[in-house]
C-alpha cells in the first residue's frame, strides 16, 4: 500500500519592498527544488492531496458561492397546493368584473380557457394554485379559480389527492378560502406583517399549466398599482415569471412569508412577460378573516359611485388642485343622500384626514364596519362643507347585466364632436360614434347617455351644442359632461378648444 504524501503548502510569495513592483533579486533554483516544485504542482493538479492546498482556499475565499432560494423553497414548497376545479358549463355566475375584461386571467377557463380543458359532456376542468394557511386544512386561492365550481380538488407538493370545500369567496377582492379534510398537520405559511419595498426579491410558487411546484423568482416592481379591477385596487406588482395556472398561489419575501396571492397578469401573447400583479398580503389577511369566520365579507358603504379627479376635471370643478373623489352619482337609498350629496361633489377629507385619491376613499370606508359614523368633508357647488354619515352594509355585487339597450334611430350630429346624438329619458343618448372623432378619443360609445353639460341638464342635440358653444366662448379648454354608461355614472372633461 502506498502511502499517500503529506499535503505540501505552498509557501506565500516574499513582500514587494514597494507596492506593485517585484523585488530585484532573482534566486536560483536547483535540480532538486525544481523537482520538487514540479512534484507539488503535480500533487495538487490530480487531486491527490487529501486536503486543498492554500491556493484552492484563497480562489475560494475570492469567489464564494452564489446566494439562491434553494432553502427558502425547501420551507414554503410543501405548503403550496395545486387546485382543481369541475365547472359545470351553461351555469349563470358572477356578473363580469373589469379586470376580466381587460386583463388575462389565469387558471379559470371562463371562455378564453386559461389552462387546457377536457370537456366531460357539459362539465370542463381547470387549475390553479393555492396554498395552506393552518394545520387543520384551511388554504387560500382566488376567488375566480374556484367561482362556479362543482367540486374542488387539491394536489398537495408530495402527490396527495384530497377533496376540498369552498368556505368562502370574495369577489372585490378576489380571495376565496377553502377547507381540504382528511388531515391535521398539514404544512403552513404565514402572511408577512411588513409591507414590501420596491426592488425586494419576490419567489412564486405555483401549478402553472398543470406543473404543480413550479418555483420562480424576481423582484417587487412596483406598489399600489391601479389596473382596472375595482374601487380597491392595490395590488403588487411583481417580474418574477407566472403564467395560467399560477392564479391563487403565493409570492414569498426572502424569510418565507407570504407578501401576496398572485391573481393577474398582462400577457399580449398569452405568456408571461414579467408583469404581474399579487393581492398584498394585509389585504387577503384581513379578507380571510372574515372568510372563515362569516363565510363573507362586511364592508362599510357610502352608497356613491365615485371616480378619480383629473387636472382637466378639477378645472370645470374649480379646484384649486387635482386630488380627492369626484361622486359621480349617489345611489339611490344610500347614506349619501339622506345627507344630501349630490353628483358633482368631491370628497376631499375623511374624518379630517385628507384624500389624495379616489381608491383611498374606497379602501378607507370599506374597511370600516357597517353602522360607524364617518364625517366627510365635500367641495359642494364651490364650497367647502362637512356632513356626518352613517355607514351601511355594502350590498352584494348584482349579477344582472348593465348593457344598455342599443338606439334604433341615427339621431342628430353634433358638429366636429364625432357622434350622433337623439332624446331619450332623462338626456340624449349616442347613437352613433365616428372612430376618428374627439369623442370616440374620450371613450363615448354608442348607448351612453349625457345628462349634463357644463352643469345643466341637456334634452336635445342642440342643448348639446349650447352648452358646447358657450365654453368656447367662455375661452375654456373643456366642458364637463356627465354621462351614464353600462359601467355606471362618470364625469367627462371634453376637449373644445380642437373643436
Amino acid at each position: 500500500m502506498v502511502k499517500a504524501p503529506a499535503p505540501i503548502l505552498l509557501p506565500p510569495p516574499p513582500r514587494s519592498p514597494t507596492p506593485g513592483f517585484l523585488p530585484h533579486k532573482r534566486r536560483r533554483v536547483g535540480k532538486g527544488g525544481m523537482a520538487a516544485f514540479a512534484a507539488t504542482m503535480l500533487l495538487c493538479g490530480v487531486g491527490l492531496l487529501p486536503q486543498p492546498g492554500w491556493a484552492a482556499q484563497a480562489q475560494a475565499q475570492r469567489l464564494p458561492r452564489p446566494v439562491g432560494f434553494a432553502d427558502i423553497v425547501d420551507k414554503v414548497k410543501p405548503a403550496v397546493i395545486s387546485v382543481r376545479v369541475n365547472i359545470v358549463t351553461g351555469r349563470k355566475g358572477s356578473a363580469e368584473s373589469p379586470i376580466d375584461r381587460f386583463f388575462r386571467r389565469f387558471g379559470l377557463p371562463d371562455g378564453s380557457p386559461d389552462t387546457p380543458q377536457r370537456p366531460r359532456g357539459n362539465r370542463v376542468t381547470g387549475q390553479g394554485s393555492g396554498f395552506f394557511i393552518s394545520a387543520d386544512g384551511y388554504a387560500v386561492t382566488n376567488f375566480h379559480v374556484v367561482d362556479k365550481t362543482d367540486s374542488v380538488e387539491i394536489t398537495t407538493d408530495d402527490g396527495h389527492t384530497l377533496k376540498a370545500k369552498v368556505i368562502g369567496a370574495d369577489q372585490r377582492s378576489d380571495i376565496a378560502l377553502i377547507k381540504v379534510d382528511g388531515g391535521s398537520n398539514f404544512p403552513f405559511v404565514r402572511f408577512a406583517d411588513a409591507s414590501p419595498r420596491i426592488g425586494d426579491w419576490v419567489i412564486a410558487v405555483g401549478n402553472p399549466f398543470g406543473l404543480g411546484g413550479s418555483v420562480t423568482a424576481g423582484i417587487i416592481s412596483g406598489r399600489g398599482r391601479d389596473i382596472g379591477a375595482g374601487p380597491y385596487d392595490d395590488f403588487i406588482q411583481i417580474d418574477a415569471a407566472v403564467n395560467r395556472g399560477n392564479s391563487g398561489g403565493p409570492s414569498f419575501d426572502v424569510e418565507g412569508n407570504v407578501i401576496g396571492v398572485n391573481t393577474a397578469i398582462v400577457s399580449p401573447t398569452g405568456g408571461s412577460i414579467g408583469i404581474a400583479f399579487a393581492v398584498p398580503a394585509d389585504t387577503a389577511k384581513a379578507v380571510v378573516a372574515q372568510l372563515r369566520d362569516k363565510g363573507k365579507v362586511i364592508r362599510g358603504w357610502i352608497g356613491v359611485q365615485i371616480q378619480e379627479v383629473t387636472p382637466d376635471l378639477a378645472e370645470n370643478l374649480g379646484l384649486a388642485a387635482a386630488r380627492g373623489a369626484l361622486v359621480a352619482e349617489p345611489q339611490a337609498d344610500g347614506p349619501a343622500v339622506k345627507v344630501g350629496i349630490e353628483a358633482g361633489d368631491v370628497i376631499t377629507a375623511i374624518n379630517g384626514k385628507e384624500v389624495g385619491e379616489s381608491r383611498e376613499v374606497a379602501k378607507t370606508i370599506s374597511a370600516m364596519a357597517p353602522g360607524t359614523g364617518v364625517k366627510l368633508t365635500l367641495m359642494h357647488k364651490g364650497q367647502e362643507k362637512t356632513v356626518s354619515v352613517v355607514l351601511g352594509n355594502l350590498p352584494d355585487q348584482r349579477e344582472a347585466s348593465l348593457a344598455p339597450e342599443m338606439p334604433k334611430q341615427r339621431g342628430t350630429a353634433v358638429p366636429r364632436l364625432g357622434m350622433n346624438v337623439a332624446p331619450q329619458g332623462e338626456g340624449v343618448i349616442v347613437t352613433n360614434v365616428d372612430p376618428d372623432g374627439i369623442a370616440a378619443e374620450q371613450g363615448f360609445e354608442a348607448g351612453d347617455v349625457i345628462v349634463q353639460a357644463a352643469g345643466k341638464k341637456v334634452g336635445n342635440a342642440g342643448e348639446l351644442r349650447a352648452a358646447i358653444e358657450a365654453a368656447q366662448k367662455a375661452g375654456k379648454h373643456t366642458v364637463l359632461l356627465r354621462v351614464k354608461s353600462s359601467e355606471g355614472a362618470k364625469f367627462v372633461a371634453l376637449p373644445v378648444g380642437r373643436l
